[in-house]
């Protein structure tokens, strides 16, 4: 019988993902323009970092090594934080805002399925997953945020501009007629009744 725990691919895919998911939101607080998005990003990114190490450490308090695993799609997902997309067309694109449940079940409920899980892992992971959970609110309290705001990049969209435009239009009208009729009103009664006459 091996005394290898059978948490130990769990414990390893943690570290791995988390330490992917640091560079990438990093990478992502650098090209935001918003100051608000930034705060989130870099507030999660230094979470999933930890996370990175406190697992491999764990991992290696084991008697075991991280098995380091190369994402295919880290390379496209930090091209595409890096891009000139809204921070709003980054979040849907990741699916950021769809991580967190509320209160249906997530990934994160079966993870204590395994009854062989140690006390300081046990820590560990119960830590880890009441962050994850709280990152993925502030995720969607982000996402909702940009999404109020418009197209997430906090500028006007051009239907937004041509309907500002066309009440702008409608005031000025407004104003002038109020203008002529002021104006008309201040004149002595026999000048208003020779141009009414002409």
């Amino acid at each position: 019988m091996s005394d290898k725990p059978s948490y130990l691919g769990l414990l390893n895919a943690i570290a791995v993902a988390e330490s992917h998911a640091c560079e990438y939101l990093t990478a992502w607080a650098d090209t935001t323009p918003s100051p608000d998005v930034r705060k989130v990003l870099l507030t999660v990114a230094a979470r999933e970092g930890e996370h990175g190490m406190s697992f491999a450490k764990r991992i290696n308090e084991l008697g075991y090594e991280v098995r380091h695993k190369d994402d295919p799609n880290q390379a496209k997902t930090l091209e595409l934080v890096r891009s000139s997309r809204s921070d709003l067309k980054k979040f849907e694109k990741l699916k950021l805002h769809e991580l967190d449940t509320g209160e249906k079940p997530d990934i994160f409920d079966g993870f204590f399925k395994d009854h062989s899980i140690d006390i300081r892992t046990g820590e560990l992971l119960g830590r880890y997953i009441s962050e994850e959970r709280d990152s993925a609110r502030r995720f969607r309290s982000c996402y909702e945020q940009l999404a109020a705001a418009g197209n997430g990049t906090g500028e006007a969209t051009s239907d937004s501009i041509q309907s500002l435009e066309t009440k702008v239009d409608m005031l000025c009208r407004a104003v002038d007629e109020l203008r002529q009729i002021v104006v008309a009103q201040a004149m002595p009664a026999s000048t208003r009744k020779s141009r009414a006459a002409s």
